[in-house]
């Protein structure tokens, strides 16, 4: 279903994408009767069966076609030692600056003139001095020093709201992967190397969200770890899975010509990272992450096993060896790839003097599959046979 790159379509802007999904029922913005709320969408009739779609042919991909990948829902609240003990109390944040005048804040590394640069000159006190940074809403050089923010939202479990109580939506889906491991193996009897997929919710409190449904505070993820031997093997999975997910953005009919391969710098990887590569898709507003391959080595479990006690090891019986697993893990988001999808999809064309609007949907993502329309309505007869057609496709056609 790829389009041949030298007859890949015009890419559609985002206001033309946007105004789409509102016309007709893909995308409305949260809450739309109070004024909205930032950077949180609802899916409409026809965005819930597309999203839906998406996720039914990512788990067909990552775990019906895998007889070493099972599934698994974890729930949304954890224990809150788990996102100490992963490191995203500590270390999940962007870099903040905030305008003496205005009071508004920024993720620094998306201001005009600040992006290319490294974790550590990010972090620098001088960075929005040295580069005459300026804010975007009242263009007044008052940016103050970058700071951290940590992006985990937090709310209190039980009646009484102190430190003992307080709780994290989860960030990402992954950790409830790793605090299973032994669960899920021991349960499945699976042995090293298989893999954890799983679909869920996760929530982020961005600093600059944007670009429609592409970075929002609440959206779905679809992430699967694949636990390994150490060292070599891990380097080879990661070797295997990165065109495996490129593969699959094609194979539903994105444009190859729009998608890349982009590697992490070594003072970009995140805190648990030996490698990191991005499959990223050139989107109305740029190049932006659509997926991410990681090597997270031993990170996850390791440190799991040493803050909770719980033996996580793996006992290798051939070998007779017991190991920490490394992870490859694969994470992408059901939102970015519906909306991916959507864009690489929409087309113009010029009908008599028309123009009309259409989108090139592989046949298992798109909301409907097939109309059956009786050109004769005096005919009660043949649109009595349309409804029973209708209802036979609806019990056997594929969703």
């Amino acid at each position: 279903m790829s389009n041949p790159d030298d007859v890949a379509p015009a890419l559609a802007s985002l206001e033309t994408i946007v105004s789409l999904s509102k016309r007709r029922g893909f995308v409305f913005p949260s809450s739309e009767i109070y004024g909205g709320i930032n950077a949180v969408w609802d899916y409409g009739p026809l965005g819930v069966e597309l999203k839906n779609n998406v996720k039914r042919a990512w788990w067909r991909a990552m775990v019906q076609e895998h007889d070493d990948i099972v599934g698994l829902d974890a729930g949304i609240l954890m224990h809150p030692k788990v996102w100490v003990t992963s490191g995203h109390v500590g270390s999940f944040s962007d870099p903040l600056v905030e305008c003496g005048n205005c009071g508004r804040r920024y993720r620094l590394d998306e201001l005009p003139g600040a992006d290319g640069l490294s974790a550590t000159e990010l972090m620098d006190p001088e960075v929005v001095a040295r580069l005459n940074l300026v804010c975007p809403f009242d263009g007044l050089r008052q940016l103050g020093a970058p700071r951290r923010f940590n992006l985990m939202f937090s709310s209190h479990m039980g009646p009484v709201e102190d430190d003992a109580s307080v709780v994290y939506f989860r960030p990402e889906t992954a950790q409830g992967s790793y605090v299973n491991f032994k669960n899920v193996q021991q349960s499945s009897r699976k042995k090293i190397p298989f893999g954890i997929a799983q679909i869920g919710k996760s929530f982020r409190n961005e600093i600059s969200p944007g670009n429609f449904v592409f970075r929002m505070r609440e959206f779905e993820q679809m992430e699967m770890q694949y636990f390994v031997r150490p060292g070599e093997p891990a380097a080879a999975a990661f070797e295997e899975w990165l065109p495996r997910r490129r593969a699959w953005y094609e194979r539903y009919g994105v444009t190859p010509s729009r998608l890349r391969f982009r590697e992490h710098a070594p003072d970009e990887l995140a805190h648990y990272a030996k490698k990191a590569i991005d499959v990223e898709y050139r989107f109305p507003f740029g190049w932006k992450e659509l997926e991410g391959v990681h090597n997270r080595g031993d990170f996850d479990l390791g440190s799991h096993a040493k803050a909770s006690g719980e033996n996580l090891e793996y006992f290798d019986q051939a070998a007779d060896e017991h190991f920490i697993p490394w992870v490859v893990e694969t994470a992408a988001g059901a939102d970015r790839a519906a909306f991916t999808f959507l864009i690489d999809a929409y087309r113009e064309e010029e009908v008599r003097g028309e123009t009309r609007v259409s989108l090139a949907l592989h046949p298992e993502l798109a909301p409907y599959k097939v109309a059956v329309l009786p050109l004769l309505k005096k005919r009660p007869e043949i649109v009595e046979l349309c409804h029973r057609i209708k209802d036979d496709l609806k019990r056997h056609t594929m969703a």
